[in-house]
C-alpha cells in the first residue's frame, strides 16, 4: 500500500523528481532497441565517459576483469543477468537518504510501478518506485539505516527468479554498510524501544504496512495527533481521511491514496511531538489479518507517552521513606519553611533526589485533607493573631494556600512553538524600521457608507485597507521585495500577495490574499472571510498560509491606538494598523477659510528590513498610502 497523503500536499509525487526510477542510468537488455544513458567499465578497469549507447539484444563481457558500477547490469556466461540499485537522489538537495521501510522483500516479483521501499529524505519520506520488471534478488541495506549515501548499492534485481539464487554481491558494493548499520540497529535498540520501534518479526506476519508520521509542511519535524477519523477494523477506502494532524503551522488532514483496512493504531488521540517518520498505524489488505497483526503490534509496539508522575502524599510506604537521596535547593527551602517531613514525601527526580514539585504536591495534598477538620473553625469568626502554639507547618500550609492555587500550566500548541521561534529568530535577525503615519479616515467611511447604502455591498475597514494597501505597493514595487540571505540581496516580487494576520485559539496564523492588486474590495472581503474561518478551524492548505509578499496586522476593534509589530520572514515589511479617533483640527471650508473641524484619524506604523527599505523606499511607500486613503474612490480604477 502507497503511504497515504495530505490533501493538495506541499510535498508531491513529481514525476519528474520523485517518482524514482528504479534502474537508474542502467543498460535495459530487451529484443527492441533502446538508447540510455550509462557508464561502462572496459576490460582495464577503466572508467568510459557516460555517452548515449544504442543497445540492441544482449551484451557480453568478462565479469572478473569488469568492476562493480552503480546502476550498471553485469553479463556474463557464468554469472546471471542482473542489476546493481542504488540510493537514488529524490530531490535537488538530497545527498543522503535513511532507508525507512522495504516495501518488497527478497525473491518478491517486481512489476511496473511497485513501490520498492519508502525513503526518507532530507524533506520527506517518499516512495521508491519501478519502471520495470523483475524480481528483487538481494537487499542490501535493511530497513532502519541511517543517512545512505547517494549512489550507494542498496539492492540488486534479476529478470529470471532461477537467478536469485546465483546473485553475487559486488565487492565493496553494500556489505559494509549492511554490516555498519546491523552495529547500529543493535546499538540503538534501547533508544528504538523507548520511542517507537516495532519488537515484532515482521516476516512471521500476513501482508500488512506501517504508517509513519508524514511531513505534511517543508518545515514540519513533528507533529501531534489530534483525532483518529478511522477506528481499528475500518474500512479503508481511496481518499479516506485517516486522521488529523496538528503540524506546525495547521490541523491537516492525512488522506489514503489506497484501499485496505485499519488494523491497529499505534499512536492514539493526543498524542504530542510524534517525529516525522515515527509509527503510528498498521493496516493489512485482508481483514482476515486484523486480529493476527493487531495482536502482534500490541504492548511495545506502542508509542510510550511521556506522561506526568503523579504522586500520593498519603501513602507513605517503606520504600517512598527511603527512596531519596538529594533534594533540590528550593525543595529544602519549601521543606524547611513549612516543617515538613522529607522522608514522607515521595521522589520524582533523578537518582531519587526531591524536586520542587514534589514538595508542592505534598503541600497541596496536606491543605486538602485539613480543610476538612478545620470548616468548623472557619464557621467561629477569631481574630487574625498568630498562636504561638500552632505548628510553623501548618501556619505555614495557610500561607501558601493562596500559592499554590494562583496558577496553571497550559501546554503549548505546534503552532505556538513555531510563532515563538520564527519571532525570536526575526527580532534578532532582521533589522526592524519603524515608520508611522496618521491617515485621515473620514473618505474611507463615507465610501464604505455608501457601498451599503446604494448598492448593498457590506465590507469592513479591514477589507479596503487591505486593497490600499496593495494599490500602495503595486505603485512603489520596491516596496515589495524580500531579502534572500545566500544571495545577499533584495528581491522584488512580481505578485502583491497580502498576508493578514487572524487570531486563532492555536496562535496566529497570516492567511494569504493573492494578486489582492488585481482584486475588487467586495472579491477582498468575501476571500478574508472564507480564509479566516478556516484559519479558526484549522482547516488551512499549505498553499493558502505560506508565501506572502507584504503583512498586515489590524488591531482597529480593540482600544490599541499604535503598535509595532514584528516582520514576518522572508517578508521585508508589515502594516500596524490601530484605531480610528476623533480630533479636532483646522479644516479649509468650501470658502477658503480654514475653521475648527472634527476629523477621524487612524495611525499607521510601518515595521520595514532595514536592508530593503530605506527612508526613500518608506517614505514613498507611506506617501503613496496617504494618497488613497485621502481619495478613495481611485482603488475602483
Amino acid at each position: 500500500m502507497a503511504l497515504s497523503r495530505l490533501r493538495n500536499p506541499v510535498i508531491s509525487r513529481a514525476p519528474s523528481l520523485l517518482r524514482a526510477r528504479l534502474f537508474s542510468s542502467t543498460c535495459r537488455s530487451l529484443p527492441r532497441s533502446s538508447r540510455v544513458l550509462s557508464s561502462f567499465a572496459d576490460v582495464e578497469g577503466t572508467l568510459s565517459r557516460t555517452t548515449s549507447v544504442p543497445v540492441f539484444g544482449r551484451l557480453h563481457g568478462h565479469s572478473s576483469k569488469t568492476k562493480s558500477r552503480i546502476g550498471v547490469r553485469y553479463f556474463s556466461s557464468a554469472d546471471p543477468l542482473q542489476t546493481v540499485v542504488g540510493m537514488p537522489a529524490l530531490s535537488p538537495t538530497m545527498s543522503q537518504g535513511n532507508i525507512a521501510k522495504w516495501r518488497k522483500k527478497e525473491g518478491d516479483k517486481i512489476n511496473v510501478g511497485d513501490v520498492l521501499c519508502d525513503i526518507e529524505t532530507d524533506k520527506a519520506t517518499l516512495e521508491f518506485e519501478s519502471l520495470e520488471e523483475g524480481f528483487l534478488a538481494k537487499i542490501l541495506v535493511p530497513e532502519g539505516s541511517k543517512d545512505v549515501p547517494v549512489g550507494q548499492p542498496i539492492a540488486i534485481t534479476v529478470e529470471d527468479p532461477d537467478d536469485i539464487k546465483n546473485v553475487s554481491v559486488p565487492a565493496g558494493g553494500g556489505a559494509e554498510v549492511k554490516e555498519e548499520t546491523s552495529e547500529k540497529r543493535i546499538g540503538n535498540e534501547e533508544k528504538k524501544q523507548q520511542t517507537s520501534s516495532l519488537k515484532t518479526n515482521t516476516a512471521e506476519l500476513p501482508p500488512h504496512f506501517v504508517l509513519g508520521m508524514p511531513a505534511l509542511s517543508p518545515t514540519m519535524s513533528q507533529g501531534n495527533i489530534a483525532k483518529w477519523r478511522k477506528q481499528e477494523g475500518d474500512k479503508i477506502e481511496v481518499g479516506d481521511v485517516l486522521c488529523e494532524i496538528e503540524t506546525d503551522k495547521a490541523t491537516l488532514e492525512f488522506e489514503s491514496l489506497e484501499e485496505g483496512f485499519l488494523a491497529k493504531i499505534l499512536v492514539p488521540d493526543g498524542s504530542k511531538d510524534v517525529p516525522v517518520g515515527q509509527p503510528i498505524a498498521v493496516t493489512v489488505e485482508d481483514p482476515n489479518d486484523i486480529e493476527s497483526v493487531k495482536t502482534s503490534f500490541s504492548g511495545d509496539g506502542m508509542l510510550q507517552e511521556d506522561k506526568p508522575v503523579r504522586h500520593d502524599p498519603t501513602s507513605k510506604t517503606k520504600a517512598q521513606k527511603t527512596s531519596f537521596s538529594r533534594i533540590s535547593p528550593s525543595a529544602k527551602l519549601l521543606i524547611l519553611e513549612h516543617g515538613l517531613d522529607a522522608s514522607s514525601i515521595p521522589p520524582s527526580g533523578p537518582r531519587g533526589t526531591i524536586l520542587k514539585g514534589d514538595v508542592l504536591a505534598a503541600i497541596k495534598s496536606v491543605i486538602g485533607s485539613s480543610k476538612i477538620s478545620s470548616s468548623k473553625e472557619k464557621q467561629t469568626p477569631s481574630p487574625p493573631v498568630k498562636s504561638q502554639t500552632a505548628s510553623p507547618g501548618l501556619s505555614g500550609l495557610k500561607s501558601t494556600l493562596p500559592q499554590a492555587d494562583a496558577y496553571e500550566d497550559l501546554p503549548n500548541s505546534q503552532i505556538r512553538k513555531v510563532i515563538a521561534t520564527r519571532l525570536l529568530e526575526s527580532k534578532q535577525s532582521t533589522p526592524h524600521l519603524y515608520l508611522s503615519s496618521d491617515v485621515i479616515l473620514d473618505p474611507l467611511l463615507s465610501f464604505r457608507k455608501e457601498l451599503k447604502e446604494n448598492f448593498d455591498v457590506k465590507v469592513s475597514v479591514n477589507d479596503i485597507v487591505i486593497k490600499v494597501v496593495a494599490t500602495a505597493l503595486r505603485n512603489v514595487p520596491e516596496a515589495n521585495a524580500y531579502w534572500d540571505v545566500k544571495k545577499g540581496e533584495a528581491v522584488f516580487s512580481d505578485a502583491v500577495d497580502i498576508s493578514i494576520a487572524v487570531a486563532t485559539d492555536k496562535g496566529l496564523m497570516t492567511p494569504i490574499i493573492r494578486n489582492a492588486d488585481q482584486k475588487s474590495i467586495s472579491a477582498i472581503s468575501l476571500e478574508v472571510k472564507e480564509l479566516a474561518e478556516r484559519a479558526r478551524a484549522g482547516k488551512l492548505k499549505p498553499n493558502e498560509f505560506q508565501g506572502g509578499t507584504f503583512s498586515i496586522s489590524n488591531l482597529g476593534m480593540f482600544p490599541v491606538d499604535h503598535f509595532c509589530a514584528i516582520i514576518n520572514p522572508p517578508q521585508a515589511g508589515i502594516l500596524a494598523v490601530g484605531r480610528g479617533n476623533q480630533v479636532v483640527e483646522p479644516v479649509v471650508g468650501a470658502d477658503g477659510i480654514e475653521k475648527p473641524g472634527i476629523v477621524t484619524k487612524m495611525s499607521l506604523t510601518l515595521s520595514a528590513d532595514h536592508r530593503v527599505f530605506d527612508g526613500h523606499v518608506g517614505g514613498a511607500f507611506l506617501a503613496a498610502l496617504r494618497s488613497n486613503f485621502s481619495d478613495i474612490r481611485r482603488l475602483l480604477l
